[in-house]
């Protein structure tokens, strides 16, 4: 269900600017196959608009990766939308970062899209950025 709702999240953000890029669907469809979706349930997710859900029972990890999930797919087409940055923002606040985050996030994974060493070392920085409970 947590993996359902992070596709929906990311295909909201696709669509946001209004343009589905051929890139943009295959990187949601890459993260649907690591979580077991077969590629035919992810195609239709893209045929309607979703609610924004933020699951409730996220541990960090969990809300770390929906961050960097959304971060590379702002990025992937190298061209960021204010709807899109928007729409970033809002969730990653929601997922309980501080709203500052989403700039490391677009610095870091603007320059590290195919580099794990550097996403793995913002992985250990966003803890740093969790809001005070």
């Amino acid at each position: 269900m947590i993996a359902l709702e992070q596709l929906k999240l990311l295909v909201n953000l696709a669509m946001a600017d209004g343009n589905l890029a051929l890139d943009e669907k295959q990187f949601i469809k890459n993260i649907g196959k690591a979580h077991g979706y077969p590629e035919s349930s992810v195609e239709t997710l893209f045929y309607e608009e979703h609610p924004v859900i933020i699951p409730e029972k996220l541990n960090d990890d969990q809300r770390i990766d929906y961050a960097l999930t959304l971060t590379q797919l702002m990025l992937l087409d190298n061209k960021m939308f204010l709807k899109e940055i928007e729409f970033c923002s809002d969730i990653v606040e929601r997922l309980g970062f501080e709203k500052t985050f989403i700039y490391r996030l677009v610095d870091k994974v603007g320059e590290s899209l195919n580099d794990t060493q550097i996403l793995e070392t913002l992985k250990s920085e966003a803890h740093g950025f969790f809001k005070s409970k």
